[in-house]
């Protein structure tokens, strides 16, 4: 099975512009997703999709794989789209999944991300996202924050910003979940979902999963207790240094960083 990872990014975020080059340790964060991505077991490549010269230089200079796309993009999946494209015409060849993480997501796991792989072992199964735990009531409240609830196989129901599903009986016993931004597709169904224009709820919280949801798709949702923080904020890049101080896997790929810049 041949599996690329893409990240797409850019500078003009309305909450946190220029976070992609914003420093972590050093190194941008768009540095940290890039290696992450790259280590991750099953991916075959790495590519980054931006409209933003300076970070298609900052990842060239790191010896990383780059696509340039359009600047009208307003959803991360029509971006991978455009690249996955890219890539497939570079190649000549096709692809058979596609794993797309944002380029906000500093701390994800390799290991997670190479999660999402197998389960295309299963024929019925398109989409894969991760899931994790918001584990404090101010978590659950946070808009920043994409709420996902599942039915009993773990598929997704809905996604919303808002605090769900209600937590009038108490916050603290009901499933409360957070989509991260891993979500991996197979080849077909991101160019599908590409075609289809954008729906109303999706367009409501701003979840572009919710398209597949209201056009009658399905999304398996894996959830990972690992620690997963998508930074839309100053205070949460500040919260992910804190957390990488002791990540083995940054000390890893820092410390090669570290060398090529002396």
């Amino acid at each position: 099975m041949n599996v690329i990872g893409i990240i797409p990014a850019r500078m003009n975020s309305s909450r946190f512009p220029g976070k992609p080059l914003e420093k972590i340790h050093g190194m941008p964060m768009i540095g940290h997703c890039y290696h992450r991505t790259k280590i991750a077991p099953g991916i075959d490549k790495t590519y980054v999709a931006t409209c933003d010269s300076v970070i298609a230089d900052y990842i060239i200079s790191i010896g990383g794989n780059v696509i340039m796309t359009a600047d009208t993009h307003t959803r991360a999946t029509t971006r991978t789209a455009e690249a996955l494209n890219q890539i497939e015409s570079q190649m000549k060849e096709k692809v058979d999944v596609v794993v797309m993480l944002q380029g906000d997501e500093p701390l994800i796991m390799p290991e997670t991300i190479g999660d999402t792989i197998p389960c295309f072992q299963d024929p019925s199964i398109n989409i894969v996202n991760i899931m994790s735990i918001l584990a404090t009531k101010e978590a659950f409240e946070d808009k920043n924050n994409v709420k996902v609830v599942v039915d009993n196989n773990n598929n997704a129901l809905y996604f919303s910003r808002e605090p769900i599903p209600s937590a009038w009986k108490g916050w603290k016993n009901i499933p409360r979940y957070m989509q991260t931004g891993v979500i991996a597709f197979r080849r077909d169904t991101l160019i599908k979902f590409n075609a289809i224009e954008e729906t109303e709820l999706e367009q409501i919280e701003s979840v572009d999963m919710n398209r597949v949801l209201e056009t009658g798709g399905k999304i398996k949702m894996l959830l990972t207790d690992a620690i997963t923080i998508g930074v839309d904020v100053l205070e949460e890049l500040i919260l992910a240094e804190k957390i990488l101080i002791d990540d083995h896997v940054m000390k890893g790929y820092i410390k090669t960083f570290n060398k090529e810049v002396c």
